[in-house]
C-alpha cells in the first residue's frame, strides 16, 4: 500500500516505503538500531528478561495463550528498539493487535468505509497514549532509539506516527505470529523439539528459518520496477519462490533441519524479503523467538491444548493464529 502513502498529507512518507538515495541513507542511519552486533549485546538482556517473566508468569497460573505471550513478547522487545516506552506495554499490545487485526480486508464499500473509520479511531488512540507521551519524554531528552533519531530528522508528531505504525506492523504483530507458528510446529513434532532444545543458539535460528521458509508471515510482496514514467507493480509470490526445488533440493515443501541450500544466505528463503527493502528487523525477529521459545518449552508438563483458530490477511497474503493454548504443570506452594 506504499503507493497510497502519496495520497496522504505527510511531509515524509515512512521508511520502509522510500526508494533511492533517500531510503538508503535512512536506512543507514537507522542500522545502528538492527545490526546483529548491536542486537546481540544490547537488547539480548531485554530479550531474557522479558522471557523469564512470561514464562514465569505462565507457570505461576498454569496456563496461558501462546500467540498472547508471543504478542507480548514482540511488543516489549519492539517497542524498547523504536522507544515506545512512555505507556503502558500490554495496553499498548492490546491497541496494536486491534489495529492490525481491523485493517481494511475486502467487502462491500460501507464495510470498507466502516473500517478504514475504526481504524483512524484506533490509530489516534494509539497516537496519544503511546505515541505522543514516548515523543514529549524525548524532547526533553534523547536516547538511543529510533523516534529520538526522527526528532534529530525534524519528523513531526504525525510523520513519527506513521513510523510507529509501520514498525509496530512489521516489528510486533508479525513476529507475534511467527512465535505462534514456530511453537506450534516444535511443540507437535518431537524430533523438531528435541533439536531444537539440544542445539546452540545458531543451530535454534537455523531451526526457525527453515519453519519460517515453510510458513512465511508475509506471503506476498509487491514491488515497483523503476525508470518508467507509470512503473509496473509485480507481485511476488513468496510460498512458491521459497519451495523452489532449485534453490532448495527435493521435497521442498517438507521441514528438513538438513537441507542443503544452493543460494548463500537463503535459510528462510524471501520471508524477510531480499534487497534493498528487506527486513531490517529479521535479526531481532529471530533471535527473540530462539530465546522465548528455548525457555518456554523447557516448562515442565508443557502441553499444547488446543490448536490455534487459523484466519487469513489478504492485505498480506498471511496466516493470523490466535487462541493457542498451552498449559503446564503448577509449581508446588
Amino acid at each position: 500500500m506504499a503507493e497510497l502513502i502519496n495520497k496522504v498529507s505527510l511531509t515524509r512518507a515512512p521508511v520502509l516505503y522510500q526508494h533511492g538515495a533517500e531510503h538508503r541513507r535512512q536506512r543507514g542511519a537507522t542500522a545502528r538500531f538492527f545490526a546483529p552486533r548491536v542486537v546481540t549485546s544490547g537488547y539480548r538482556a531485554l530479550m531474557v528478561r522479558t522471557t523469564d517473566q512470561l514464562v514465569a508468569q505462565f507457570e505461576a497460573k498454569g496456563s496461558a495463550r501462546l500467540d498472547d505471550l508471543g504478542l507480548d513478547m514482540a511488543v516489549t522487545i519492539a517497542a524498547e528498539i523504536v522507544g515506545l516506552t512512555d505507556s503502558d506495554p500490554a495496553g499498548m499490545a492490546k491497541r496494536l493487535g486491534a489495529l492490525v487485526d481491523g485493517m481494511p480486508s475486502g467487502g462491500s464499500r460501507v464495510r470498507m468505509l466502516l473500517a478504514f473509520a475504526r481504524g483512524q479511531v484506533r490509530a489516534l488512540n494509539f497516537l496519544w497514549r503511546d505515541v505522543k507521551p514516548a515523543i514529549r519524554s524525548r524532547r526533553r531528552q534523547r536516547r538511543d532509539d529510533v523516534i529520538s533519531h526522527l526528532l534529530n530528522e525534524g519528523y513531526g508528531d504525525r510523520d513519527i506516527l506513521t513510523e510507529c505504525l509501520t514498525y509496530g506492523a512489521a516489528g510486533m504483530i508479525t513476529t507475534r505470529e511467527f512465535i505462534t507458528m514456530a511453537g506450534w510446529h516444535l511443540l507437535e513434532r518431537d524430533d523438531l523439539r528435541a533439536r531444537f532444545l539440544g542445539g546452540d543458539e545458531p543451530a535454534r535460528i537455523a531451526i526457525l528459518e527453515e519453519i519460517l521458509r515453510l510458513e512465511p508471515v508475509v506471503g506476498m510482496l509487491y514491488r515497483t520496477i523503476p525508470g518508467d514514467a507509470a512503473p509496473p507493480r509485480i507481485m511476488i509470490d513468496v510460498r512458491g519462490a521459497n519451495g523452489d526445488p532449485a534453490v532448495f533440493g527435493s521435497c521442498p515443501h517438507a521441514i528438513d533441519l538438513d537441507r542443503a541450500v544452493s543460494a548463500k544466505g537463503a535459510g528462510a528463503g524471501l520471508a524477510f524479503g531480499d534487497g534493498e527493502h528487506r527486513c531490517p528487523g529479521a535479526q531481532v525477529a529471530l533471535q527473540e523467538s530462539a530465546i522465548f521459545l528455548d525457555h518456554l518449552l523447557r516448562v515442565p508438563g508443557l502441553r499444547l491444548v488446543r490448536k490455534p483458530d487459523i484466519g487469513w490477511n489478504p492485505l498480506i497474503a498471511g496466516y493470523v493464529l490466535r487462541d493457542a493454548r498451552l498449559t503446564c504443570e503448577k509449581p508446588p506452594r
